[in-house]
């Protein structure tokens, strides 16, 4: 247990919460401490950048960073790769906004991850080359696998980022006192930076550096927290259920969800949705063997394991300590404010308030900072995987059918990277005042509906055939997008029409059995050489996850010969 005394040294240090209040009113450009601390973080990320541009000169270096990561840079990278704005920002204020019932994400969150290491990261690693595509398609048509691997990859990739987007939308809004609009804009910037520049050399180590950065900061919250509480637990539940509109309520079940299919549905999302993230899987590629892989994910677990202890704490603090002072709220339009949607900047800067009621200016700074440094390291990742898809996959793969030169293949990455940017941006506008914990929901729903079962099918069970993989893929990618746009979150929200047609927020109880029935009628009903073929070909694929072995046949050319 850290000793009192330190802690409230380290307390004393910082100037008084009152100048935190200041800042965050009506001048919020004027904390110039928070300021130059954030640009600092910037400019650290930048030089990062490019020092490692010079080391970028092929596909693999660009995509995989020459496979030379070690395990446990690769665990910490991963952390930071999926510790994003979700979570700091988005979970900590879902339990703000409702209490217990926030909890669910950041158990769904750490829950997936044991199915990642024992059950994705040793063959992924061995299947594949550059990305979850390459072992999706290893014994399959390769052209109609990874077309739908990478509209399935795209769109996750779309709807991830718009959760990140926002978070560090409203953290620029909030420190800089900037339009919105110019807040995300300023971000697609610095992420095409990062990852046109320096690909995935440069987005690891700005990954390791904001996982550091994120560890240490949220630890240092959550004790002084606690040392806020006396270290008390009980003292800081009593004091949050004291001052929160819902009282007692929020310690308790049923706050977020009003019946079980809802909840059970986000549980599948979380759980599964992690083994079909790309950019996560795509960090299994960076290291040099399986063994690395594991360890890698092991690592990473750890970390992720820990944040979500750090997470609770921040979220009933926030409550705890906010809500008892009305400096932190605006008023609205009746003269009022109300204690979880008036807090400025929305519910989603509970964290970034908290850590100036704790620590002042040079704490407000440190952790905006670092909020900013998070959602970048995600963004370079899902904007380096949605390229990917697009230079790797549907281009040099499928219209180039392999015969591309590495330079022109890069080249078209990086264009794709600008595309994602400004799409980004449009969508981060449209769906501002989400939680990005809830988008980031709906994007591990799609992952979990498409890129999971295509990719667990195929390299699990030897049924699995070409017809099957991509038509249980297209079913899961278009019922699970469907349901969302037909759910209160578009429908309602951003259409703004009067009720929604699909009744519940997250369709993964829906779309993700159907994707996997798909998957396995449309297999075991397909009756041709080329399906016998790749059939036959699963035991060659099953000694190559095993092995590790280069030089094994695989059922592409299997497939076209037998056809």
């Amino acid at each position: 247990m850290t000793p009192r005394w330190f802690l409230a040294a380290v307390i004393s240090a910082f100037p008084a919460a009152a100048d935190a209040q200041a800042a965050l009113g009506a001048n919020q450009g004027s904390n110039w401490i928070a300021i130059g601390m954030f640009l600092v973080i910037v400019a650290i990320t930048l030089v990062i950048t490019y020092r490692s541009s010079g080391s970028t000169k092929s596909t693999a270096d660009f995509y995989t960073a020459g496979h030379n990561i070690t395990a446990g840079q690769n665990g910490l990278a991963i952390a930071g790769d999926f510790l994003s704005a979700a979570a700091f920002l988005g979970i900590s204020a879902l339990i703000y906004s409702t209490g217990f019932d926030g909890l669910i994400y950041a158990l769904g969150f750490l829950t997936g991850w044991p199915i990642v290491l024992f059950l994705m990261s040793e063959r992924l690693r061995n299947l594949g080359q550059f990305n979850f595509s390459d072992a999706a398609s290893f014994r399959l048509d390769r052209t109609s696998v990874r077309l739908v691997a990478a509209t399935g990859s795209l769109v996750v990739v779309a709807f991830y980022l718009i959760a990140q987007m926002i978070g560090a939308g409203k953290v620029i809004q909030v420190l800089f006192g900037v339009q919105y609009l110019w807040a995300v804009v300023s971000v697609a910037f610095l992420m095409i930076v990062y990852v046109a520049v320096g690909g995935m050399q440069a987005t690891t180590w700005v990954q390791i550096t904001k996982a550091c950065l994120l560890l240490g900061g949220g630890t240092l919250m959550g004790l002084v927290i606690l040392w806020h509480f006396d270290f008390s637990y009980s003292q800081l539940f009593a004091e949050a259920s004291k001052v929160h509109p819902k009282g007692a309520a929020i310690l308790a079940p049923g706050g977020l969800f009003a019946e079980p299919v809802s909840a059970i549905s986000l549980g599948l999302a979380l759980v599964f949705g992690t083994a079909g993230l790309p950019h996560i899987l795509m960090r299994f590629f960076t290291v040099k063997n399986a063994a690395d892989a594991r360890k890698s994910v092991f690592y990473a677990t750890a970390c992720v394991a820990y944040f979500s202890w750090i997470i609770p704490l921040l979220g009933f603090g926030a409550v705890a300590i906010l809500m008892s002072d009305p400096s932190y709220f605006k008023l609205n339009a009746s003269g009022q404010f109300n204690k979880i949607t008036d807090l400025i900047g929305g519910p989603n800067m509970a964290a970034i308030h908290l850590s100036g009621a704790l620590g002042g200016p040079v704490l407000l700074g440190f952790m905006s900072a670092v909020a900013f440094a998070t959602i970048l390291a995600v963004v370079a990742g899902l904007t380096l995987a949605g390229a990917s898809a697009v230079s790797h996959d549907i281009y040099a793969q499928v219209i180039a059918k392999g015969k591309v030169a590495e330079g022109r293949e890069v080249r078209v990455s990086k264009i794709a990277a600008i595309v994602i940017g400004i799409v980004a941006v449009i969508l981060a506008y449209a769906f501002e005042n989400q939680n990005v914990a809830f988008m980031a929901g709906l994007a591990l729903s799609v992952a979990a509906s498409c890129n999971f079962p295509v990719l667990a099918m195929a390299i699990f069970w030897r049924g699995t055939t070409t017809r099957g993989a991509v038509v249980g893929g297209l079913v899961g990618l278009i019922s699970s997008v469907l349901f969302v746009v037909l759910s209160k979150t578009v429908w309602v929200a951003v259409f703004h029409f009067p009720a929604a047609v699909f009744p519940y927020d997250n369709p993964a109880l829906f779309s993700m059995p159907l994707a996997f029935a798909s998957i396995w009628f449309f297999s075991i009903t397909e009756r041709n050489a080329r399906a016998d073929a790749e059939r036959r070909a699963f035991g060659a694929q099953f000694v190559q996850s095993e092995t590790g072995l280069a030089d094994i046949d695989t059922s592409p050319r299997l497939a076209r010969s037998a056809a």
